[in-house]
């Protein structure tokens, strides 16, 4: 009964919502929610005893058929946990739309400041200057941007435009001033944080001695911030805080977190050089089809020596991932087949092709590949172009307009970036930054389809695919994709990092807004 209730509770507010959709205007609201509390509190049979029965024939089930076992899986999973959202159909398994969510409709991104927020403080009344000096690439260093708004805010200091990694393995000369929109980016969180380009040149002479620099431990909460930061940039008036990417917790109160997402999905505006040629690059697939599929592939050498895994190239394969795996000297030894049972290994490109067509992608869809350097070479590349002709990238589409960007991987990576968000579907074969910043602006803009591999369940359906027809696989792979398909009920509270899944900053529509819009 308690379990019963507690559940009733904390879906009441979607319970009343699906009420009034699905049900006739007259009826009383209150009634029905009475009898659903009923319901509730005189089920029969406990959930549990049920879905361990069907657990329990699981076994029995697999050893006669390939899917269907699958598919009881997850409906046991579905009864144990239900969500409110999956009964607006009215049932569960309402047969998926693999180009759009239908429940997106409800949901939209929210992010405006409470009106208790303090307001940023000025320059001259602020605590000092604080300098931040990003990581990695392109993406990493949008999440170290971001993190850097808020903490300057916690600390009631003027940020000084963050600088970008000039080091990484991508040697991208590249400052905030060639990637992003800087003058928007001060003026659009002027409310927020005082930002400035630079530390006003009188006050650098005047200082006795040079900025203060530190690294402060990955994911600090702001108390670490207030307690560990505040008295040096109090006394020093300048610290810069050296390899900003993480160090901000991912869990902050909803007030931060808003924040954070008026940052990451307003305030970073690419330079009009950049966002017009992204332009024109969505402009030209949609001109070809009238939806698209955009694919990131992470399938560098230096990520795949850096995963650990293994990709069936022999010895020539173990010997070059190996050689450039020495390059980090503090990794520990991995074993191939655990890191691929652990679902830590990305899909091949021929390994994305096969998940696509098994979810329902035909061949004649088309794709925009986001890629850097392929390990193989086309070779590597060839099996995913069969699956799929109509295979496009920026150089393919931007030949000569690419030109200029050729010397900047951070520029060519911002292009990518906007292809992939206006695609209809977006895919990654791995999990990495920029498939985590990308499917979390995706979630905010209206979750648009997305679409992530669930490689753990996947990779052992890849190794005995030719063991199966291709309808048993196509089956095992749909079933295996449960819950990695961009469904706003994969956005849990809590749930990862805060930057794919921007709980704090989605919001639900509100029952009149729907009723008006279908009548």
């Amino acid at each position: 009964m308690g379990v019963g209730v507690a559940k009733a509770c904390r879906f009441s507010l979607l319970s009343m919502n699906l009420a009034l959709l699905t049900q006739p205007n007259n009826v009383n609201s209150k009634q029905q929610n009475h009898v659903v509390c009923c319901r509730q509190q005189r089920k029969p049979i406990s959930w549990s005893v049920v879905c361990g029965l069907m657990l329990f024939g699981l076994g029995l089930i697999s050893l006669l058929t390939g899917h269907m076992a699958s598919d009881l899986e997850w409906y046991s999973q579905r009864l144990v946990h239900p969500t409110f959202y999956s009964r607006l159909g009215g049932g569960y398994r309402a047969p998926i739309d693999i180009w759009k969510s239908q429940y997106s409709k409800y949901y939209y991104g929210c992010s405006q400041r409470g009106r208790k927020f303090p307001s940023a403080v000025s320059e001259q009344m602020s605590n000092g200057y604080l300098l931040i000096a990003t990581s990695g690439g392109l993406n990493q260093q949008r999440t170290g941007i971001t993190d850097a708004v808020v903490v300057a805010h916690i600390l009631n200091a003027t940020l000084v435009v963050p600088e970008l990694d000039h080091h990484s393995y991508w040697k991208d000369d590249s400052d905030f001033i060639n990637i992003f929109d800087v003058d928007w980016f001060i003026s659009y969180l002027a409310k927020d944080v005082t930002i400035v380009k630079r530390v006003p040149d009188k006050f650098m002479r005047s200082m006795e001695k040079p900025p203060y620099q530190m690294r402060v431990p990955r994911k600090s909460d702001p108390e670490y911030y207030l307690d560990q930061v505040l008295p040096i940039l109090l006394r020093r008036q300048v610290v810069q805080l050296t390899k900003f990417d993480y160090r901000l917790a991912s869990n902050l109160d909803d007030e931060l977190q808003r924040l954070r997402c008026r940052v990451n999905y307003h305030s970073l505006r690419f330079t009009d050089t950049i966002h017009e040629l992204g332009q024109r690059l969505v402009m030209r697939m949609q001109k070809m089809t009238q939806r698209f599929i955009a694919v990131h592939l992470r399938f560098e050498p230096d990520m795949l020596a850096f995963s650990g895994c293994y990709f069936g190239g022999g010895e020539k394969e173990r010997h070059e991932l190996g050689e450039i795996r020495k390059r980090w000297t503090t990794l520990p030894d991995l074993s191939p087949d655990g890191e691929r049972k652990r679902g830590k290994c990305p899909l091949t490109p021929h390994e994305v092709g096969l998940m696509l067509r098994a979810l329902g992608f035909t061949n004649d869809t088309y794709l925009y590949v986001a890629k850097g350097e392929i390990y193989g070479g086309d070779e590597t590349m060839q099996p995913l172009k069969n699956l799929f002709p109509n295979m496009y990238t920026k150089e393919m589409l931007a030949e000569e307009e690419l030109k200029p960007f050729l010397p900047f991987s951070s520029r060519l990576a911002a292009i990518d970036y906007i292809v992939c968000d206006e695609s209809d579907v977006f895919v990654t074969n791995n999990n990495g930054n920029m498939a985590k910043i990308i499917a979390g602006r995706r979630r905010y803009m209206g979750h648009k389809r997305t679409i992530r591999p669930n490689a753990k369940k996947l990779s052992p359906l890849f190794v005995g695919r030719h063991r199966m027809d291709w309808d048993t696989f196509a089956a095992k792979v749909k079933a295996s994709q449960k819950g990695f398909m961009g469904e706003p009920d994969e956005m849990r509270p809590g749930r990862g990092e805060f930057h794919e899944f921007p709980n704090s900053c989605i919001c639900q529509k509100s029952i009149m807004d729907e009723r008006e819009r279908r009548i």
